[in-house]
């Protein structure tokens, strides 16, 4: 049987919606019906053929799409706690469950890491259906409380917001936050800073996009454009500096006054990646970080292990990924919404609902 699916044929050419094979379990996979998948900037990043420099382009033809929930259709042999039916989250960092780096918690770093969407061994899933690889370490199932719209928020934004955030950044505490970009990971930052105490300075181009942010409880925004220095004025506005700086984008400029923001003492979150443009090098000034003391974190995704934490928040209502869902299209459309990122013109989080239309 076939099915539809967003396929990439050549980097940069339109993309096209294919009938291609539906996926076949392994052993220790399963297979689910893909409920909902967010658009994402990093789809538009594999698109235009970025990233090679650390193994984030796969071989065309390929299916994009890395933000999925779904329900467990087919099951492997060898699978043992996910069962036919379940509704499931699905990280984009598939782990092994055996090295060294799962077995010590932190499996969105593993070993043997295989980027969903992202790498020729995991079609993604912009697709009716996707395949998950070690179903028991990397399917998350979802509590009956928490229905498949808000969880295709939880994609890979948010999810990964989370863990920088929450794990990486480690904030709260009244700390003044900046976050550097208000795209859809920019936004998830502002929306979990703020839920776990922060006081939150969203910095972008758009104002759309900053008036989204003061909506998801920025208290304070600026507009990159309309000033002399953005980084000056979030030292007036922090008044010396943020505690915590976030770049959400990852070009070269984002990431330099994210840096710049900070106060001494002062910790940076990377998890933006960059562009064809620095092709994953950035300048940074090295000795402020010795003399000031500041701490320069990389994120990446979300542990499995670490889900509940997240699904927690979002049971009791602080956390509410649906705020950040723009709107729903169908596979067809996911073409066309890829193409607006070339120009910036996405807020908040586009999710693909509709698979077999």
């Amino acid at each position: 049987m076939s099915m539809q699916a967003v396929v990439l044929e050549e980097f940069q050419e339109p993309l096209e919606v294919q009938e291609v094979d539906r996926p076949e379990p392994e052993s220790d996979g399963v297979v689910a019906r893909v409920e909902g998948c967010g658009v994402c900037r990093s789809d538009w990043h594999c698109w235009q053929g970025d990233w090679d420099w650390f193994g984030y382009r796969p071989d065309p033809p390929h299916i994009l799409g890395h933000e999925p929930t779904g329900t467990v259709v087919d099951v492997g042999e060898d699978v043992e706690n996910v069962e036919e039916g379940q509704e499931i989250a699905i990280p984009f960092n598939f782990a092994c469950g055996k090295c060294d780096l799962c077995r010590n918690g932190r499996e969105n770093i593993c070993e043997n890491h295989v980027g969903l969407g992202f790498m020729n061994e995991a079609p993604g899933a912009f697709a009716e259906e996707v395949h998950i690889p070690n179903a028991d370490v990397n399917a998350v199932p979802l509590p009956d409380s928490i229905d498949a719209e808000t969880a295709a928020g939880c994609g890979c934004r948010f999810m990964t917001s989370y863990h920088g955030m929450a794990h990486r950044g480690d904030v709260g505490r009244g700390e003044a936050v900046v976050v550097h970009g208000c795209g859809g990971i920019g936004l998830s930052a502002v929306h979990i800073a703020n839920a776990l105490g922060a006081n939150v300075i969203g910095v972008d181009l758009m104002d759309d996009k900053l008036e989204r942010a003061e909506e998801l409880g920025a208290v304070a925004t600026v507009n990159a454009s309309d000033v002399d220095d953005p980084v000056k004025e979030v030292h007036d506005i922090t008044d010396g500096g943020a505690d915590v700086s976030v770049d959400a984008l990852g070009i070269e400029t984002t990431c330099r006054n994210a840096v710049d923001s900070l106060k001494k003492g002062g910790r940076h979150v990377q998890i933006g990646l960059t562009t064809s443009d620095e092709q994953g090098e950035v300048s940074l000034p090295t000795d402020e970080f010795v003399a000031k003391e500041i701490d320069f974190v990389g994120s990446l995704g979300l542990q499995p292990s670490r889900y509940s934490e997240m699904l927690d928040m979002i049971e009791t209502g602080k956390l509410d990924p649906t705020a950040l869902v723009e709107k729903t299209v169908d596979i067809h459309e996911v073409p066309d919404e890829l193409d607006a990122m070339t120009d910036f013109n996405t807020v908040g989080i586009p999710v693909c609902t509709d698979f077999s239309s």
